[in-house]
């Protein structure tokens, strides 16, 4: 009999353990999606910034230059947590924005 009881409540733990779990990967994975999201939009941020530095008319502007600056810390913490949730990356935008930054860079 009571080893019915404990077979009985193992399963109980068992299956509300497994339901932990899948709440638990839901939320990580919606924190992966999102952190990737940001990133990426931190970083078409910092390539549109890039565009308007090299703009004739704000060319040498040292608060967009102090801007770029600090959107680049900002992207590069970001991207810290990125590498730990990399489940959901956007792959295909984030070459085009690699692509998009290396263009800044050359002029």
């Amino acid at each position: 009999m009571t080893l019915y009881i404990i077979m009985a409540l193992s399963l109980l733990v068992n299956v509300l353990l497994v339901w932990y779990l899948s709440r638990l990967l839901r939320k990580f994975y919606f924190i992966s999606e999102n952190i990737s999201d940001l990133f990426l939009t931190t970083k078409a941020f910092r390539v549109f910034v890039a565009g308007l530095y090299g703009m004739d008319s704000y060319h040498g502007e040292p608060i967009i230059q102090e801007l770029m600056l600090k959107i680049r810390e900002v992207t590069e913490e970001i991207d810290n947590f990125r590498d730990i949730f990399e489940y959901t990356l956007d792959e295909e935008m984030e070459e085009e924005l690699n692509a998009a930054e290396e263009a800044q860079e050359v002029k």
